[in-house]
């Protein structure tokens, strides 16, 4: 997938906090963290076991970390969000004996991945077939759109009960329109004979047009 957990929480600090409910608990534990280290204990499923590596979110008493990479079953490199995915790890406040919650909104990020795909002619089923997702170039300038994707389907979750005109409608509302907005901006570039030079572009289009 173009974007993670991270980026995710770029845009939303707390929506790990106060819509996880419609997410996915990954682990739950008992935790502490000292320096950039988080060591957990009395945990229901293990880091390894649950999946969490680097681009996780891991909420610690309330505050949600990026996760910079697992260490084992119970320990992960983690920090405060960085400006930049590739910046230096600011380290947490040190704490121990608090609730540790990992969760995910990976199902809503593969959904809009997919659809994502399917807009340029891309099968996710078929990864054999010409092209497919191995051809993309510049997946990583997608996260953006990947991700306003992923908060509207988020959003418009929380807000089935409440309606559209609730805060998180209208949180869904905004982020389906800065999703359309940033696909209209948006192109896949494709490497089709593998030399690492992009041979066609394809835009996020219902409709493709083709000269005659």
């Amino acid at each position: 997938m173009f974007a993670s957990d991270r980026d995710l929480l770029a845009y939303e600090p707390n929506i790990f906090r106060d819509v996880m409910w419609v997410g996915q608990r990954l682990v739950k534990a008992t935790g502490a963290i000292s320096g950039t280290t988080l060591t957990i204990s009395n945990f229901d499923v293990p880091l390894d076991a649950a999946g969490v590596g680097a681009g996780s979110v891991v909420t610690v008493s309330g505050v949600s970390y990026e996760v910079l990479s697992r260490l084992g079953g119970t320990q992960a490199t983690i920090s405060r969000l960085r400006p930049e995915a590739s910046g230096s790890a600011l380290p947490p406040s040190a704490v121990s004996g608090v609730e540790v919650v990992v969760g995910t909104f990976r199902p809503q990020i593969r959904i809009v991945h997919d659809q994502l795909l399917r807009m340029v002619g891309i099968e996710p089923s078929e990864p054999g077939a010409t092209p497919n997702e191995s051809n993309i170039l510049n997946g990583s300038t997608l996260a953006a759109l990947e991700c306003l994707g992923a908060l509207h389907l988020i959003f418009a979750a929380a807000s089935a009960a409440s309606g559209p005109d609730s805060a998180f409608g209208r949180r869904a509302e905004l982020y389906r329109a800065r999703f359309g907005r940033e696909r209209e901006l948006s192109a896949i570039r494709l490497d089709l004979d593998g030399d690492g030079v992009a041979d066609a572009t394809r835009r996020f289009n219902v409709m493709q047009f083709v000269r005659g």
